[in-house]
């Protein structure tokens, strides 16, 4: 089981956070609207609320806010995040979703290590699922990427809890790569696939 808190409260943190439940871990649900952070908590049945701004009491910290508002969040909570692994499940894509809005060469994810305290860990996850997806709670591939071997070791830990697989991409400088990818999701979205309503996933029997 894993401690998580989980800061946003929009359809993806409902969404991960009914998954985590389902899973046995301790969630902690944290927002700035304090009455939705508790109307979410209460919707969900077994999650604590955080206090916005505070410490959070997982020890792995998830990013489920717009990915203009990261690097702020990260830098508001400052050395409370001191030894998290933080979990960034954003799509920093631009407002025409035709490219994406991170400095050429780099990521969402790095900017955000960038700004996290020494000893928190970035890891890259769960922007190649869409949030409706998860909350059926069918089995799914969530594909990840950071530098730390023991920080995806706990995360991968907690998606598993989650009924997903985790798929290992590699560095943090693969973020960037995931990133794209869920440019070119919602690309099929709108286009080739027509909705929605589907899924990433790995095949290895192939």
């Amino acid at each position: 089981m894993s401690s998580i808190s989980i800061i946003g409260l929009g359809n993806m943190a409902g969404a991960l956070a009914d998954r985590a439940l389902a899973g046995g871990n301790a969630v902690e649900i944290i927002g700035r609207d304090p009455v939705k952070a508790k109307e979410l908590a209460a919707a969900l049945g077994g999650a604590t609320v955080g206090t916005a701004g505070a410490a959070p009491a997982g020890d792995i910290v998830v990013l489920a806010v717009p990915y203009a508002g990261t690097a702020a969040v990260v830098s508001e909570y400052g050395d409370a995040l001191h030894g998290k692994v933080i979990i960034d499940v954003t799509n920093p894509v631009s407002p025409d979703s035709q490219g994406l809005v991170t400095p050429e060469g780099s990521s969402g994810a790095q900017e955000i290590a960038k700004v996290a305290p020494a000893g928190a860990h970035v890891v890259k996850a769960f922007n190649t699922v869409f949030g409706h997806m998860l909350a059926q709670g069918n089995p799914l591939d969530v594909l990840i990427a950071g530098d730390d071997s023991e920080a995806k070791a706990t995360v991968s830990a907690f998606i598993e809890s989650l009924g997903l697989r985790p798929m290992d991409t590699g560095p943090l400088g693969m973020a960037r790569w995931l990133e794209g990818t869920g440019l070119v999701m919602i690309g099929l979205g709108r286009y080739g696939a027509g909705s929605f309503n589907f899924t990433l996933g790995v095949n290895t029997s192939a």
